[in-house]
């Protein structure tokens, strides 16, 4: 009987049409797009080389697997809002010699976030505290966890809005489920004693749920000045550094070092332009040495 629509139907298209055609809208139904896009190229491979079948299907599909993973990783970047992607491979460990080198390499394993501990780097501005948090985020995405970044203003500027706006719980059920947060620059700005209770309820529900980076440039006995209640602090602290690692960043500014090399760098090209040049006293033209 034609135009047969029940269970059993063919789809649409799989009795007509070139075997490429069918496969393209197949391989897109079933949303392989690497099968469709190294098909053709891995058979001539595989054809030359004398591949079976199966090996042949093997290829694909690892090559599915490994983007597919490619693009999960990029999605999870992506939720972490990272304001910058950083790795550890281009962070100066000789820059900052008081800083655990091997604590930092064992962390970005990712195991602290299997176990709930917690990571605080401590330090004076401009040591790279912030760029080893998110060198740590991105390990986290690569190894399939979730995470968050935020600043400590701005987290506390969005959960007081989420209040007024009667969506507390909702962003705290969020900020609960990721498994890892950063929140960076913890001390720099001083916090209502509204946002600082804010700010204690999301570490608090995070405590032994979930694992938290947090960077200041403060030492935990000045944290009082921020969070304004000493009672608040105590057992802020007693929370966070019950499972942590800390990490002592002290030293001269980093982005400063930096920014003085360049300086130095650009300096040097000058002169050395400078010198490379001479003038024909004769012809009045520039010439090289």
């Amino acid at each position: 009987m034609s135009g047969k629509t029940g269970p059993d139907a063919m789809p649409t298209g799989t009795t007509s049409g070139t075997p490429q055609v069918l496969l393209a809208h197949h391989l897109k139904q079933l949303k392989l797009p690497t099968v469709l896009r190294e098909y053709d190229k891995v058979a001539r491979e595989c054809a030359r080389e004398g591949v079976d079948h199966p090996r042949y299907l093997l290829r694909l599909i690892e090559l599915e697997l490994i983007d597919r993973e490619r693009r999960t990783i990029e999605r999870r970047i992506k939720a972490a809002r990272f304001p910058a992607v950083k790795s550890l491979d281009t962070f100066d460990f000789t820059a900052i010699p008081s800083l655990n080198k091997m604590l930092v390499l064992e962390l970005a394993r990712c195991e602290f976030i299997l176990r709930r501990e917690n990571v605080i780097a401590l330090g004076n501005s401009g040591t790279g505290k912030s760029h080893v948090a998110l060198a740590l985020g991105l390990a986290a995405c690569q190894k399939g966890f979730t995470v968050a970044f935020t600043t400590a203003a701005a987290l506390v500027h969005q959960l007081m809005e989420a209040r007024d706006e009667r969506r507390l719980l909702k962003q705290q059920r969020e900020l609960q489920a990721v498994k890892l947060l950063i929140v960076d620059e913890l001390g720099y700005v001083p916090l209502s004693p509204t946002g600082a209770e804010l700010l204690f309820e999301v570490f608090s529900q995070r405590y032994e749920r979930g694992s938290t980076i947090i960077t200041s440039n403060l030492p935990f006995e000045d944290w009082t000045s921020v969070l304004g209640s000493e009672r608040l602090t105590g057992a802020l602290l007693d929370r966070l550094t019950h499972h942590v690692h800390i990490l002592t960043m002290n030293g001269d500014s980093y982005r400063l070092k930096q920014s003085a090399g360049r300086r130095r760098a650009a300096a040097r090209a000058e002169q050395n332009q400078a010198s490379a040049e001479t003038v024909d006293s004769r012809t009045g033209e520039i010439t090289d040495p």
